[in-house]
């Protein structure tokens, strides 16, 4: 049975490069490459005005009066109604006879429920990771869960020399590195129960660094279900600090974790370190991206 990692483990040193699993490049390469901008093309205005009724409407968790609706959307009221028409026609909106309230309608939800199941987490989450790597200076690794527990399957290396034995098909400690902790404290304890007993009675025949009780594990996940981000200091491996945040999906699941990694040198593991920021905001926009609403 293969053995959980720890975050790193000692291998030669490596230079920037991205080892992936799975995803394609980063949306953005080409404005490395000098390449030309894609040429804005033209729209139709009046479809463009009209969605803003929509995008008013999906920021909304309730239904809207006419008047709020259209004064959401930046227009008057007059000119609004027509667009709620044609909406209602198609299904787009639908409006309460009795209130004259208005609400996405059928077609609406279908849409959105046919573009959540085309959506792939981890093709969503390469394109964010890519620009978080290259923003941070720091190395940056995607992680689902497997058939032994929080497995790699992307990991964007930094140009700064770290010291890492972390790939693709990695399988990390759930009670020893950021990563596991955010697996741990997020899915239901039932599909993490065995492993982490497993890993807590190994514990206990280790150095006492390395010893944690059940109720200090315990304890452990609720302070990251409280912050919303795991951190690894210099430990299991010295020199190496971590920060992990999950990602959900439309149904508030953990889908996948997301950690930045990096010598401790130029790796500031403060809570409120700029490098905790952008790692929280990254995870925020894929899981808004997934549909995922706090």
């Amino acid at each position: 049975m293969r053995r959980p990692a720890t975050e790193a483990a000692p291998e030669a040193t490596s230079a920037r490069g991205t080892r992936a699993a799975q995803g394609p490049a980063h949306p953005l390469a080409n404005r490395a490459t000098g390449a030309p901008k894609t040429k804005k093309r033209r729209g139709i205005q009046s479809v463009e005005t009209g969605g803003e009724l929509l995008r008013s409407l999906a920021r909304h968790a309730s239904s809207m009066m006419l008047k709020d609706l259209a004064r959401d959307a930046g227009m008057a009221p007059a000119k609004a109604h027509p667009y709620l028409v044609s909406f209602a026609k198609l299904g787009l909106v639908e409006q309460d006879a009795s209130t004259g309230r208005y609400e996405l309608g059928p077609f609406a939800l279908e849409l959105g429920l046919v573009g959540l199941r085309r959506l792939e987490p981890v093709r969503v989450a390469s394109r964010e990771v890519a620009a978080l790597a290259d923003r941070t200076g720091q190395s940056v690794a995607l992680a689902v869960w497997g058939t032994h527990g929080p497995t790699v399957i992307r990991l964007d290396e930094s140009a700064h020399p770290i010291h890492v034995n972390l790939r693709p098909g990695t399988v990390m400690s759930l009670v020893h590195t950021a990563t596991g902790r955010v697996f741990a404290a997020y899915l239901p304890h039932k599909v993490t129960e065995r492993l982490v007993d497993a890993e807590l009675d190994r514990a206990i025949t280790s150095p006492p660094e390395r010893r944690t009780s059940a109720k200090e594990f315990a304890a452990t996940l609720a302070a990251v279900r409280e912050r919303g981000i795991a951190r690894a200091t210099g430990h299991p491996i010295p020199g190496i600090n971590a920060f992990c945040a999950p990602a959900f999906d439309h149904t508030r699941s953990l889908v996948l974790a997301i950690t930045l990694l990096g010598p401790a040198g130029t790796f500031d593991a403060s809570w409120q370190s700029p490098l905790a920021r952008e790692l929280a905001a990254t995870a925020e926009a894929v899981s808004l991206r997934l549909g995922y609403r706090p």
